[in-house]
This record gives structure tokens, C-alpha cells and sequence, in this order.
């Protein structure tokens, strides 16, 4: 039996700025459904790494693929169209709309009015937002915030949605919560996330791949990589004991 096509893959991908190598032949396979995590010193090429998946960066070479189809180079709608979705690290959201509004705005993408009102309310229900839903985006919190862009990219319906830093100036309840709304979009859908809080990492992960250098260092479960010498030496330092 014919090996199952993966979610995503790259094979030796590189993005070169001048003579910095800032993501060096890296392969990489995200299977449908999986969580991903991602971490590594700053500078490692993460941040590059996610702006190559979602076309916002075209590499210097290497492939990638989405579902076994080529999309290297591809421009950034054109690959969210393929259902790969991203949240930024600073919230994308129109501070002077409603949550529910917000969430439309994703959702009304090429869908017919009654089907985005439909999955409006679905997202809503799902990250259970309903007591802020009438809410003006502006007067929320900080975590607040972060949920609605994540509801919002959620209301694409992608099969790959990509967090960056989804937990960063969290309160640790609002960290808590991030930790199960992640693990509830795992359900259906591929994750990958980029985070600095090891302590959240250790709530979320399944697999880790750590970078460094531009160069996956380590790949393997949350044990397995929190206990490898080269990533205590690189990244982790204290914070993984």
C-alpha cells in the first residue's frame, strides 16, 4: 500500500537575504491533522520558515508541496485558498468592528451570505465567544483579541491553520484557555504554532521541531526534544529542566 500523501511538505527549502541564510535546506512533512510546534532561539528562521508555507515569501529553492501539489512561489491568496490559514503574532483584527463582525469578514470569503452566517455562529459557539460577540474589538483584552483573529482565520475554514506566538503577553488563564482552543482545532484540522513559552509548549505539543540556524536542529516528541543536549545548549537552557 501506497504511502498516504502529506498535509504539507517541504524538501530542502531555503530563503537566502543577500548572504544571510536565513532558512537552509529544510525538510519538512506535516501530516493532515497534526500539531506541530515549532521553537528555537531568535533568529533560527521560523518566522521566515512560516512566511515561505504561506506565500508571503517566495524561496531561493527547494519545493513545496500541499497535498502532493507543487506550490512554490505561489502568491499568499492563492495558497489560502488551498485552506492554509495564519495568525500573526500582532492580532489582525478591525479594532472598531464587532467580534462577530470581525469573524464575518473571514467567513463571507467566496461564501454565499446564509452559509457565512452559518459558520459565523458555529465559530462563535465553538471558542465560546458568545458573551463577547456583540463586543467592540477595540475595548477587549489583549487574549481576547488574539482569540477573536484565531476565530476569525478559523471562519476561512482551512485545513492548515499557522499560529505565531499565540500565547505571547497572555495572562496565564487566558494562556490556559489558548492551550484548549488550540487542542480543540486539533480535532479537524493541522496546527503548527511558534512559541517561546516552553510552558505552554509542554501543554500543546505532540511533536516539536526545533530550529537553529536557519536548519531543523531536532525533531521528535516533547521528552525526546526538552532532553536533548543540543537544544538545552541552543535554546532552552534553565527553562527546560
Amino acid at each position: 500500500m501506497s504511502e498516504i500523501t502529506p498535509l504539507l511538505e517541504c524538501r530542502s527549502l531555503t530563503m537566502r537575504f543577500g548572504g544571510v541564510v536565513a532558512v537552509n535546506q529544510v525538510d519538512f512533512v506535516l501530516r493532515e491533522t497534526e500539531l506541530r510546534c515549532l521553537i528555537g532561539p531568535n533568529g533560527a528562521g521560523k518566522s521566515t520558515f512560516f512566511k515561505l508555507l504561506t506565500g508571503q515569501l517566495k524561496p531561493s529553492n527547494g519545493t513545496l508541496f500541499h497535498r502532493g501539489q507543487d506550490i512554490t512561489g505561489k502568491p499568499s491568496h492563492r495558497i489560502a485558498r488551498r485552506g492554509v490559514g495564519i495568525k500573526t503574532q500582532i492580532p489582525n483584527v478591525f479594532d472598531g468592528l464587532t467580534v462577530r463582525e470581525n469573524i464575518a469578514i473571514g467567513a463571507g470569503r467566496e461564501k454565499s451570505a446564509s452559509s457565512a452566517r452559518r459558520i459565523v455562529e458555529k465559530t462563535i459557539e465553538e471558542l465560546a465567544l458568545t458573551k463577547i460577540a456583540n463586543s467592540v474589538v477595540g475595548v477587549l483584552s489583549h487574549g481576547q483579541r488574539q482569540w477573536v483573529e484565531i476565530a476569525t482565520v478559523l471562519a476561512q475554514e482551512p485545513d492548515l491553520v499557522l499560529l505565531d506566538e499565540p500565547a505571547a503577553g497572555m495572562t496565564d488563564e487566558e494562556v490556559h484557555r489558548t492551550a484548549e482552543i488550540i487542542r480543540q482545532i486539533n480535532y479537524r484540522q493541522a496546527v503548527i504554532v511558534v512559541e517561546h513559552d516552553m510552558q505552554f509548549i509542554r501543554q500543546i505539543a505532540k511533536t516539536v521541531t526545533v530550529f537553529n540556524q536557519g536548519r531543523v536542529l531536532v525533531e521528535g516528541d516533547v521528552d525526546t526534544v526538552f532532553g536533548d543536549e543540543r537544544v538545552r545548549q541552543v535554546y532552552l537552557g534553565r527553562q527546560a529542566a
